[in-house]
């Protein structure tokens, strides 16, 4: 058995095109663009990256980019006091704070200061808990994307044991919350899990979010398990290499040959998160605009 490649990145141009769709048609009923903030503070390299990479898909998606460089010795007031006038900016649906920010800032204090509703990301303390309880808010990018994924494969998840190892705000707690509303049967498991493989060998559908190059090995799965590689990890480049290849945290060539289906390093997950940040500051500009969010987003 070779498993099926899950294709990340036909899934997330897909996505993408509808967003496209449903944007021309917010602006045409309020005759104003759906609007991102992004706020990039210092010169990390690969949060330059993204951002440059964020500002070009929000644009090819006609919804309004507006991007605030900070310079990296910025207070943590000034920031708070940008974050306040981007709540209040009605052209604005959607914020991101870039992270990692530098050292001197409270990350918490303000991811806590972006509106909720306004909080595209899903970080904010008030969309997780509407998640726990299964209200209507944000969810992280990243592992909605990877929901989106699995239910675009299997259909209905319910009574399928999920093993969702990584237990970090952003991926592993909220990726086990949707798992749990699709009624499957959730562990998350973590470094101090005790028998990792036995626990990761009960699964029918494994995310894997540990940032550890290969760990999940082909011994671990289930026959015909459905994995979701989470992970991007670069390994030492080998010899004649410039650069190390890529991989994610499970051992995809082993996988292959267990697994039902798999996502790639890269090309499966990484595609979604941008893809599902439009589609969120889409729905946020419908919802500040008090209109009703069209299906399909």
């Amino acid at each position: 058995m070779t498993a099926e490649r899950i294709d990340g990145k036909a899934f997330a141009a897909g996505l993408r095109e509808r967003v496209g769709a449903h944007a021309g048609k917010f602006a045409s009923a309020t005759g104003r663009k759906a609007g991102l903030a992004v706020v990039l503070v210092g010169e990390d390299p690969a949060s330059q990256v993204y951002v440059r990479s964020k500002h070009k898909a929000t644009v090819e998606a006609g919804m309004e980019s507006f991007e605030h460089r900070l310079p990296a010795e910025t207070s943590e007031l000034e920031l708070l006091k940008l974050v306040e006038q981007l709540n209040a900016d009605e052209a604005v649906d959607g914020i991101l704070v870039q992270l990692p920010l530098p050292g001197h800032l409270d990350e918490q204090a303000v991811i806590g200061a972006i509106s909720p509703d306004k909080d595209v990301d899903g970080f904010h303390v008030t969309n997780a808990g509407r998640l726990a309880v299964g209200q209507s808010g944000f969810v992280p990018c990243t592992p909605l994307g990877c929901m989106m994924l699995l239910t675009d494969r299997l259909g209905d998840l319910s009574g399928l044991e999920a093993v969702v190892i990584g237990r970090s705000n952003i991926v592993g707690k909220p990726m086990a919350q949707l798992l749990l509303d699709a009624n499957a049967t959730v562990t998350i498991a973590h470094s101090r899990t005790k028998d990792l493989p036995a626990v990761v060998k009960r699964a029918d559908i494994v995310v894997a979010a540990v940032g550890r190059a290969e760990m999940v090995k082909a011994e671990w799965l289930k026959d015909g398990a459905t994995v979701i590689d989470v992970g991007i990890n670069r390994l030492p480049p080998a010899e004649g290499e410039e650069k190390g290849r890529l991989v994610g945290d499970v051992d995809y060539a082993g996988a292959e040959g267990v697994a039902s289906a798999i996502t790639p390093v890269p090309g499966g997950v990484g595609p979604m998160t941008i893809a599902v940040l439009l589609r969120n500051t889409l729905v946020a500009a419908y919802r500040n605009a008090g209109l009703e969010v069209p299906e399909g987003l």
